[in-house]
């Protein structure tokens, strides 16, 4: 970098600078007399870190590796372990520090929006390839753009000069060099190493836009930031190219597979949004609602010429594809069920009637037994096809009024309203024996069959909950009775809550 502008950053009073929090973190990660035990201490320090953690421990990337729900920070370290713990908890103190907060903040949203669905991707990508410690290489590709958010805090003015698309890119780096005295590949290694991080991940920013590579973790940042890019800007040419270019180079990956790796990005979208803080829509939405915004033009012309019965029509359509979107917006992307974060209001609003209207209320858990061997034996396309095929018989066995959404991973949660305790046990039975009959997709010929475990737990017959996630905590108790006792099996909640009395002429 030219002095100039390391003169500039070292003296920016607004540079991004790290908490307390992630220093200690850091620290302890070159101490090698640290454990889990003095990581999650340190973590505890921070209750939003805490509450972060907590999140991605429950979240669909670690759903394979526990059953039960993860209520403490003690186990939530425990169940990452100690580098993922580090890794995550630093990178979640990183996306706190580089938040929006000057005139230049939409752009620093973009960018920041293309770092948390990078993040995600390095990971998936990491996943794919078995490769060790995919959590270092999250941090990696969440980092890699740190050098355009210190450049906008350091010198916005001359920044915002340059070309606003195309923030990866060859042609990019070359631009920033030209006009800035450096690119922010060299601004973001200059930054991690003023923050203390380790060496590699300051290697990993500053070959971040390195397209020409055959290493395998290099690659999967690089390949990670471009499936964003391509995610941010559906129509990018150039970035499709190159990341089919880095895929086959790097990772021995092709385009079907990446297809795939998008595929299920979409999926982890609402934990990517909930996680960062960051709105990831994808771009077909966006053009989606211009497509309506001018068709809604249209419709004010034909009524200036008194075209009442095509405008009514063009009406008509509208409103239906507009209910269209809103329920794609609370589907999972994947099964069709609704998805996690439309749960929470459906569950909410299914408990409130249930009290008000004096009926019960049954909830099931669901978790597919030994999916992770399908994926293992076939491939995750297969195991998303046995989600897409399970999903689909269940909204095809159960009634209109009953809910079923994804709650992540492989684990579903099934509302039935007006069914007590007996009438759920039998429904959920019924959907089990049926299952199990039933093909749920085929492979070289041969069949593949799933069972499930279940666990029920009923709201206002000899039990009432004080909360609707008190009845969700019972049913995923009652699920994990199952599990334990052998799977392939409903399992009921028995025991009395004394939270509040009966409901008065509740009825099964």
């Amino acid at each position: 970098m030219h002095p100039d502008l390391v003169s500039l950053l070292s003296h920016c009073r607004t540079l991004p600078t790290l908490p307390g929090v992630a220093l200690k973190i850091i620290a302890l990660a070159e101490d090698p007399g640290s454990d889990l035990d003095t990581i999650s201490d340190a973590i505890a320090l921070d209750p939003a870190l805490s509450a972060r953690m907590l999140r991605i421990a429950n979240s669909p990337l670690y759903a394979s590796k526990h059953r039960r729900r993860v209520d403490t920070l003690a186990q939530a370290t425990s169940l990452l372990g100690f580098n993922a713990a580090v890794s995550l908890s630093l990178g979640f103190s990183v996306a706190r520090t580089l938040r929006p907060g000057h005139a230049l903040a939409g752009l620093q949203e973009r960018v920041w929006r293309r770092s948390a669905l990078a993040a995600m991707a390095a990971r998936l990508f990491a996943e794919r390839l078995q490769l060790d410690r995919p959590e270092e290489l999250m941090l990696g590709a969440l980092l890699q753009d740190i050098g355009i958010l210190a450049l906008l805090h350091a010198v916005p003015d001359r920044y915002a000069q340059l070309p606003p698309a195309g923030l990866q890119g060859a042609v990019r780096l070359q631009l920033e060099h030209d006009h800035l005295g450096g690119d922010h590949t060299e601004v973001g290694a200059w930054l991690a190493g003023r923050w203390g991080l380790s060496p590699y991940l300051q290697r990993m920013i500053r070959s971040s836009e390195t397209v020409d590579t055959r290493d395998r973790t290099l690659g999967c940042v690089v390949a990670a930031g471009l499936l964003a890019d391509v995610w941010v800007d559906g129509e990018d040419e150039d970035a499709s190219e190159q990341l089919e270019r880095v895929a086959a180079t790097a990772l021995d990956m092709t385009a079907a597979d990446l297809v795939e790796m998008l595929e299920r990005l979409s999926a982890l979208a609402p934990e990517i949004s909930m996680l960062f803080d960051v709105k990831v829509e994808r771009e077909e939405q966006v053009r989606d609602i211009e497509q309506q915004s001018r068709e809604l033009a249209m419709i004010h012309h034909l009524l200036e010429r008194q075209d009442l019965a095509q405008a009514q029509r063009e009406t008509d359509r509208l409103r239906s594809r507009a209910r269209e979107l809103d329920d794609l917006a609370r589907r999972d992307h994947l099964t069709g069920a609704y998805n996690r974060r439309q749960l929470d209001d459906l569950l909410q609003q299914a408990f409130d009637d249930a009290d008000r209207l004096g009926v019960p209320l049954s909830i099931a858990f669901v978790d597919l037994d030994d999916f992770k061997r399908i994926n293992d034996q076939h491939g995750h396309l297969v195991g998303d096809t046995v989600l897409r095929e399970f999903s689909a018989a269940l909204m095809a066995m159960l009634r209109s009024s009953d809910l079923l959404a994804r709650y992540g991973g492989e684990e579903f949660l099934i509302v039935l309203g007006r069914c007590g305790a007996d009438r759920g046990r039998h429904i959920l039975e019924r959907l089990l024996a049926e299952i199990s009959r039933r093909a749920m997709t085929f492979v070289e010929g041969r069949a593949i069959h799933v069972t499930f475990s279940a666990g029920v737990a009923t709201h206002g017959e000899d039990v009432r909950f004080a909360t609707a996630q008190d009845l969700l905590q019972a049913a995923d108790e009652a699920l994990y009775g199952a599990k334990r006792e052998g799977r392939n099996q409903v399992a009921m909640r028995a025991e009395r809550s004394d939270a509040a009395p009966p409901l008065a002429g509740a009825a099964g």
